[in-house]
This record gives C-alpha cells, structure tokens and sequence, in this order.
C-alpha cells in the first residue's frame, strides 16, 4: 500500500487499483483528501497491472461533503473540479464505492466516476442548500442528466438524501452491494472491463435533459410549488438557476455559470449566516464546564407525570427512540384519554406514510400508563409535565424524592418557575435538571436544558446524550424567570403591545415581523396557541393588560373559538383582520391618554428586536447562556427565527453592534430606560467588537 497523502493510500489489489479514503470522523474533502484522490487516480492509470480502479472509503462513510472549515479562505489546488476530471478522464474506468453518505461533494465526486456502487444501507444528496449555497462542483450539472431535471430540482432544492434503493430505481448508482462493500466493488469494476462497457462519462450525458427542453415551464412551475417552503431564501432561486443552466447550455458553459450563482451565495449575507449556525448547533451540544469524558447515566426507562398535550408530546419522542415509557395521572379517565391521543397522533402519522404500522405497534407496545405515583420507582428519568404551579411542583417532587431510586434523574418541562427552589424540595437537588419540550413537544426540536445551581455535571451531560437520543437539538442555560427563549420572547410581548397601544394595528406588527422571515407575527402567534393562557397567567398574578384582556372578556381565545386578535372564517387558520378588534385597540389608546400616531415599518422592526438582541446581552452578562450562539440555537429552533439570519445574536453582529446601540439610546430618550442598552453590548460597541468575540 502506498501513501498518496496522510489521508489517502493507493494499493493494485490483483487487477484493481483501489484508492482508499481515510480522513475520520466523515471523510471531508480537505486539500490533503483531494491531493489524495488527484494522485491515487494519476498512479492507477500509470500502474500497468491495473485495469479499473475503485474508489473507497475507511470508517463510517463515503465522501460526507466538502470541508466546510476551508469556507471563505484562499482555495488550495487541486480544487474539486480537478479532482473529478482527473477521474472523469481516467483512461481506466472508476467505480465509486459507497457506503454512509455520498453528500454534497461526495456525490459530486461519485458523480465523476464513470461507475457507481453503494452499500443497500446508503445515503446520497447534495444538501449545500442547507448552507445557503448550492453543489459547487458540477453536483447542479451532472445530477440533471442522470436523474432527470424534475428529481435533480427536489434533490438540490430540498437537500434531502435519497436511500440505495431509491438511488438504484432512478439510475444515480449502478448496483446495490452485497455484504462486502469493497469486494462488490472491484467485482463489478472487473465485469466492466471484462464486458469491455464504456467509461461513461456524465458530462457526455443529456438524454435526460429532454423532457425538460420539451417543456421549459417545468422551471417556474418549479418555483411555485416550493415557493411558501423556501419563501425569503436566496439559495433555492439560484439553484434552479443553476439546472436550468444544465439544460440551456453545454456543460462547460454551464459549469461557469454554476460557479457564479455558486459565488453570489457563498458571498452572501444568508450564506454567512447558514454556515454560522451549521457550527452553532453543534456547539450547543456542548457544557464549557462538563467535561467530554463526564459519566452518563445509562436511560433505558422513563416515566412522565402528565399525559396532557405536553406529557404525551414528550413521550412519543421517548417511544420512538426504543425508550420504554410508564405515565402518571390523577384519574384513569385522564390517563386513558392521554394514551388514547397518542395512539391517535401515531396513527394519522401511518396514514400519511410517514410511519409504519410496525413502528406505531412497536412505540405502543412499550408505553403504559398507571394512576400510583410508586409504579415509577425504577424508571431513569422522571419528567414531570403538569401545570405551572409552585407549590403544586414541590408537592411533586418532594414525593419523587421518596420514591424514585437513587441516581434517576429528576426533570420538569416547568418553562417559567425556579428550578432551585423546586429542587430544594428534594434530598437530591443535585439529580434536578429542568428539561423544557417546545410544542408540540413531538415535533419541536429544541429542548432547553435548564440547570440549576446544584445539578450535577453527570446529570447535565447525560441530559444532553438523551436528547440527541431523542431527536432533540438541546441548549443548556440557566435559571431565570422564562429561562432563555421566553425572557427575550416577553421583550417582542412588550413592544408588541406597546406599538398597537402608540398608533398601530396588530396586523402591521405581523405583517412586518412575518416579512422579516419570522412564520408568524406575536398577535397571529397568541391566537394560535390560545389567548387565554397569558389571560390566565395574568390573572394568577394580578396583572392587566388592555387590549389582550378586552379581546379574552368577549371569548375571542385564539383560532379554537374562531376569533381573537383575528377573525378565522368557517374553520380556516387564515387570519382576517376585524373591524371588532381596532375598536377595541382604538378604545385603550383613547382611555390610556394616548395620542396615536403614524408608526413605520423601520420603527415596528426595530422596537420588536432590538430590545430581544439587548436582553440577549444581558443574558449572556448573567451566565445564563454560555454562548451568544446559544440564544441563536434556542431562537432557531424554538421560535422559527429565520435560519438565514442566524438568530438575534447573530443577526445583531451582522448589521453592526453600534447601530443596535445607537438606535437604543434614540428608544431610550424617546421611550424610556426599557431600551437601555446592557453594559456588555455597551463595552462591545466601544471595543469594537461583536458578539461572537465576546
């Protein structure tokens, strides 16, 4: 075997020259991969005991994408496009072997073979779309003329991977393995040469552009149907820019033009931003101050005190993941009926293909449920999924202490109350952890890991194992009233409020945060999740507030009575703006003594976000978050903050940290000390710094 580089090895394997990746954990294409690869093909061809050559890779994947830390440095030759010529004019035919995931360039380079071969467990795309860029390397030009435009234009647009199979059915792989990966290969490398079949070359290729040259308004009909999906993303335009180019030019003209739209987004502010956030979630995952090697505690049961909306939500994601779940309620009535919602969600979920009848079976068969506290006595974790209630929660945990056995984990999904006044209710405090589920909790993908002073460094880590688990993207914080997500969502609350109260009407602050990239305005949100919930919260606490009260006297909770901030006819969820509801914000202007006025769209965006980007500094002052890509993560996932943007911290960065300031203190003078700015923001502004060189 011959080194090539320190991540690529050449050996002649009888008549089969094998080019062999080894660059853990994924095999990116760094400089040292593509060298390699360059290399390994030159030395096959000038090996004259070699008739074909296999390309194949060490580990646990294909090729999984190009290297994304070289992004925005000065590229290093050869750069990708040589490498696939260099296999696409191999004088000896090449066959990619695939196993993992073939994405981005890694397809790309399979794609540069004139063969290709896949185990029956893997995966292929090219999710640069993902990044807010598109396939760089002729992914947008080959894609098209193996699989088809229709099918190239959805692989591309939506990043999502297809299986073997799948692969198999539409001609992007040439055969399935059998156990042997690499044997499969070299046997299938040798029939070409023994049945002397061409060295296809893709780029020859374009009987399959045809159909879409016989119907060019396959393109903007394209558009239209991913148009709400992809609404106020630059990436998806330009890759259909891009395979149009496949059809409408020859294949190095559309290689050029690829190149541009390619540039034109890796420049890009969205782009900047995608990319960002690839590296923030994955730090999220990570505790500065728990150790990677910290013990985990292994969980392989759970038990849930709840089965209302949130309870269940919560324990499907545990079903699903193999986790056997008992839960807890106060009557059978309760419990019956929790069990039976999820049984019912599962079920409307095989109906639409997305589950098996075997899948559902198999969560089914592993969830039970028990009105007997003691019945949870073994379980590894508890979450507990009641309402928020202090003392209620106490009551609670005081008993777990009791029962539960040492060393489970003891969790709330509480997503406002303190966590270290409910773990003083216990011996234990070290085994509390708040674990905050979004809803709906089997569809949201943030889980907000809430700490408290005494929760031990096990405990944390081996919380954020389980959400991975789980299928969650967690972020740890601190404990503080709304924690992370919600102490910056009730700075938005406020201005809301406040703009309507000043001169404008709730559908101009939608419209406008709607405009932004946000899915829906404040106003449109409250009415989707009920407006009696604040009402109920505020009345707990003895607090008022105008208009929201006046719209919940007259019954108008959210889009389950039809009617609150807006009006939604015979059922829809559209919202329709209602005469009723100016009135009524007309009328709390005029007994508040204030005068209305004008107010811009300039002015409604930056009073809803700025003061969420100034809470956010305070946050991070505090020690609440770790990370100002922390409060992205949290604001990414669990508000459906716009990706492109990178979330409030990222995108106070990215418009400059002295025009937040500036625009604050302008608030300040007009408004009050509720838009002073935070001393970290502050001192950053001074030091010229942004947040993340905080």
């Amino acid at each position: 075997m011959t080194a090539i580089t320190e991540f690529v090895s050449y050996q002649a394997e009888g008549s089969v020259g094998v080019v062999t990746i080894n660059n853990p954990p994924v095999n990116a294409l760094s400089v040292g991969v593509r060298v390699g690869i360059k290399g390994g093909i030159e030395a096959a061809n000038a090996d004259a005991s070699v008739t074909s050559v296999v390309i194949v890779c060490a580990g646990r994947t294909f090729i999984a994408g190009a290297d994304i830390k070289e992004f925005g440095k000065p590229p290093q030759s050869p750069s990708l496009h040589e490498v696939i010529g260099a296999i696409e004019t191999s004088s000896k035919p090449v066959v990619a072997a695939i196993h993992g995931t073939a994405l981005g360039g890694g397809l790309e380079t399979a794609l540069g073979c004139h063969y290709r071969v896949a185990d029956k467990g893997a995966k292929v795309g090219l999710p640069e779309v993902k990044l807010g860029i598109l396939p760089g390397a002729g992914g947008t030009q080959r894609l098209p003329r193996v699989v088809g435009v229709p099918m190239a234009l959805q692989m591309i647009t939506s990043g999502t991977p297809i299986g073997a199979k799948k692969a198999l059915e539409v001609g992007l792989i040439d055969e399935i393995a059998g156990d042997d990966l690499k044997a499969s290969a070299m046997a299938f490398a040798q029939k070409v040469v023994d049945e002397n079949r061409p060295l296809v070359k893709i780029s020859d290729r374009d009987d399959k552009l045809q159909e879409a040259r016989d119907n060019p308004a396959m393109f903007d009909e394209f558009r239209k149907s991913i148009a709400r999906k992809t609404r106020n993303f630059e990436a998806p335009e330009n890759c259909i820019k891009a395979v149009q180019a496949s059809v409408d030019l020859p294949f190095p003209e559309g290689i050029k033009r690829e190149r541009e739209l390619f540039m034109e987004l890796m420049t890009g502010e969205q782009s900047i931003s995608q990319r960002y956030f690839f590296f923030a979630e994955r730090q999220a995952a990570k505790i500065p101050d728990v150790p990677k090697n910290t013990p985990l505690i292994d969980i392989n049961s759970a038990g849930i005190i709840g089965a209302g909306t949130m309870g269940g939500g919560i324990a499907m994601n545990f079903l699903q993941a193999g986790i056997p779940v008992k839960m807890v309620e106060t009557s059978q009535e309760g419990l019956d009926k929790g069990i039976e919602i999820i049984r019912t969600n599962y079920a409307a979920t095989v109906s639409k293909g997305r589950m098996s009848q075997d899948a559902m079976d198999k969560c089914m068969s592993i969830l039970s449920g028990t009105i007997n506290l003691e019945d949870i006595k073994d379980v590894d974790i508890v979450i507990e999924a009641i309402f928020e209630n202090m003392e209620v929660k106490k009551e609670i945990f005081g008993k777990l202490d009791k029962i539960c056995k040492p060393g489970a984990i003891l969790a709330t999904n509480t997503s406002t109350l303190d966590i270290d006044e409910i773990g003083e209710a216990t011996s234990r405090p070290e085994s509390v952890i708040g674990l905050h589920f979004f809803s709906p909790a089997n569809v949201m993908k943030l889980l907000e890991e809430v700490r408290t002073k005494k929760t031990s460094k096990t405990v944390m880590a081996s919380c954020m194992a389980l959400a991975k688990r789980i299928g969650k993207i967690p972020a740890m914080v601190g404990v503080c009233e709304g924690f992370v997500g919600n102490r910056i969502l009730h700075r938005r609350s406020e201005q809301s409020t406040n703009l309507i109260m000043e001169g404008a009407l709730p559908q101009d602050v939608d419209r406008v945060l709607f405009d932004f990239g946000l899915p829906m305005g404040p106003f449109a949100m409250s009415d989707l999740a009920g407006n009696d919930v604040g009402w109920r919260i505020r009345q707990g606490k003895g607090t008022t507030s105008p208009i929201a009260d006046a719209i919940c006297e007259l019954g108008r909770f959210g889009q389950k009575t039809g009617s609150g901030y807006y009006l939604y006819k015979d059922g829809s969820r559209t919202p329709t703006p209602d005469p009723i509801v100016e009135d009524i914000v007309l009328k709390a202007s005029k007994d508040a003594g204030i005068e209305r006025r004008e107010i811009s769209d300039d002015e409604i965006l930056k009073r809803c976000i700025y003061p969420m980007i100034n809470e956010g500094a305070k946050i991070l002052e505090e020690g609440i978050a770790s990370r100002p890509s922390d409060i992205d993560v949290i604001w990414v996932y669990g508000y459906g903050w716009p990706i492109y943007r990178g979330g409030p911290m990222r995108y106070a960065d990215s418009i400059g940290l002295e025009n937040v300031y500036n625009t604050l203190l302008e608030y300040q003078e007009k408004f009050g000390d509720e838009f002073k700015p935070a001393p970290l923001l502050e001192r950053l502004v001074k030091e010229g710094k942004t947040f993340a060189e905080a």
